[in-house]
């Protein structure tokens, strides 16, 4: 069995080193304790949980509130989140509030009952619980502020915005979920940002969003800019059965680079999370705290990345006319 000592010797620092890297205590930097956490994952290594609770009085069990598990975004976040933790010799107890305000308090009552050393929370929309007397990190989005990781999900609307209008793109639908949620309305705030003063923007949300995108295509839109991939999903359905074609009657746009992303034809355009890094950064705090150190950063947005696909195009009216054009330039 890997001990720490194997990997003091393996990495040429004491062992004391590796336990502070391991746990978050102490003042080791993030390359070494990045290089740390790797080679202790590589090995296998795993502490004795009953070692630990008599040696520090923790458990070594960190708790996990997700809003709805049958997102396909959540278990990535769940996933990764449970990466980050084992490789700090921890474990997670996850609870999945299921689209309900009441079950989420209720799961971080369970979990503080069951004597978790801290809790990780992405909260259901519209809220943001802190639980009291024990420590607590929350991934929600930059506008909450109580949040301590996000996604800079005002920035990906930015890029977004930006790519549809680059394209010439002057009147767009942008589609959204639920106006409660805070990263959807940071979302969609971006993306007017990224579409400039010269673009015409119709905000639609839910079902009746939905419903109403063929309409407001034959009205002039030229593109749709979806809050997630699975909205983006829905108003491909919609625009299929109203015969429109993407991208040439219409570019669509989704948020979170789902697999789905890839598998609709044509594939989507559409924004990827830096998950990884939200996971690391949020189970990085949460051990100072549980340490009992204060934070120094304040909270991080971790930049998003554009990830351009076959569902957005020139505008089939703009591509005419430059065709027009180059015809009689060579002419």
């Amino acid at each position: 069995m890997t001990s720490l000592k194997q990997i003091a010797r393996d990495i040429g620092v004491s062992t004391a080193t590796v336990s502070n890297a391991l746990s978050g205590k102490g003042r080791v930097s993030e390359e070494l304790a990045t290089r740390i956490r790797t080679l202790a994952s590589e090995l296998g290594y795993r502490p004795s949980s009953a070692a630990r609770a008599l040696k520090t009085g923790q458990s070594g069990i960190l708790g996990l509130v997700m809003p709805d598990l049958t997102n396909p975004l959540f278990p990535r976040i769940a996933q990764n989140l449970s990466i980050a933790a084992e490789s700090r010799g921890l474990g997670i107890l996850i609870a999945d509030s299921r689209g309900d305000a009441a079950r989420q308090d209720e799961a971080l009552t369970q979990l503080v009952g069951r004597g978790v050393d801290g809790i990780v929370i992405v909260p259901q929309k519209g809220t943001s619980p802190v639980p009291d007397g024990i420590p607590a990190v929350v991934i929600n989005t930059a506008s909450d502020p109580r949040t301590t990781v996000s996604a800079d999900h005002l920035g990906g609307g930015r890029q977004l915005g930006t790519h549809i209008a680059g394209l010439g793109h002057r009147e767009v639908v942008l589609l959204g979920g639920d106006a409660v949620s805070e990263v959807q309305q940071d979302r969609i705030r971006g993306m007017i940002e990224g579409l400039g003063p010269d673009a015409r923007h119709h905000v639609a949300w839910g079902e009746a969003g939905l419903d109403a995108v063929p309409h407001l295509i034959e009205g002039g839109a030229t593109a749709v800019m979806a809050t997630s991939d699975l909205i983006a999903l829905g108003a491909h359905s919609r625009l299929s059965r109203a015969g429109l074609s993407v991208p040439g009657d219409v570019s669509l746009t989704g948020f979170d680079d789902l697999p789905l992303a890839t598998a609709m034809h044509p594939e989507l355009t559409t924004i990827a999370q830096d998950v990884q890094t939200i996971a690391e950064h949020a189970l990085d705090v949460l051990a100072r705290r549980i340490a009992g150190h204060a934070p120094d950063d304040p909270s991080l947005a971790v930049p998003m990345r554009l990830v351009l696909r076959t569902s957005t195009a020139v505008p089939r009216a703009l591509s005419r006319q430059q065709e027009t054009d180059q015809q009689g330039a060579n002419s």
